[in-house]
């Protein structure tokens, strides 16, 4: 029901920015988030293991991620490889893990309305939710390339001083990279974001130079 609702209020929204389709994400991540813990903390748990299995389909995985990022395919051919998506990511034999219904509608709902392009963006919201109930503060550190681990050690020891991360019980540590940003850091954490990249400074520079010619 709630993701029925969900998908009424996002449906009707074609052609929108990068900015607007990660709003539409929030939406079903609230939705599906609501509809797991509704159940049971335990639903939430299994719909949290399912799609962190799909997220690791999407980055590994060429024909799950063509299929999930391909616009061109009809309603028609989006039901019919979701099916078999489904049953490839459910595994077969005594590995075989069914994926719950609220994971399953989900997916429904974002293929029936042409939004399965939004499928990484919906589980990146749907963890910051988990997170939150958990108690947990999400830490994401976008680099130009991937960081060591001293690195990432000392940020985080630096970062358990800030109230934010006091009043947390766990901190989870995300790398994320970007070469876009040219080098330097940026920090998202809660309600928070520190903008350390090399990428920031030159557009801030050449914001200064425009200004002053």
């Amino acid at each position: 029901m709630l993701l029925a609702s969900a998908a009424r209020s996002v449906s009707a929204a074609p052609g929108l920015g990068r900015r607007a389709a990660s709003a539409i994400a929030l939406k079903y991540s609230s939705a599906v988030y609501g509809a797991a813990l509704a159940k049971s903390p335990q639903v939430l748990t299994k719909v949290h293991s399912e799609l962190a299995t799909l997220s690791n389909s999407l980055k590994k995985d060429p024909e799950v991620a063509n299929f999930v990022n391909n616009p061109t395919l009809s309603l028609q051919e989006r039901n019919k490889g979701l099916a078999g998506i489904i049953a490839k990511l459910e595994g077969t034999g005594a590995k075989k893990d069914v994926f719950s219904d609220t994971t399953k509608n989900l997916l429904r709902v974002l293929s029936e309305n042409g939004r399965l392009g939004e499928t990484e963006g919906v589980i990146e919201g749907f963890n910051d939710l988990v997170a939150q109930y958990k108690g947990e503060l999400t830490v994401t550190v976008t680099s130009a390339t991937v960081l060591p681990k001293d690195a990432l050690t000392r940020l985080e020891t630096s970062l358990k001083q800030s109230q934010t991360a006091q009043a947390a019980k766990a901190i989870k540590i995300t790398n994320k990279v970007n070469p876009s940003i040219l080098g330097g850091l940026i920090v998202d954490f809660g309600d928070k974001t520190i903008d350390l990249s090399v990428q920031s400074r030159v557009t801030k520079l050449n914001n200064v130079l425009t200004q002053s010619v």
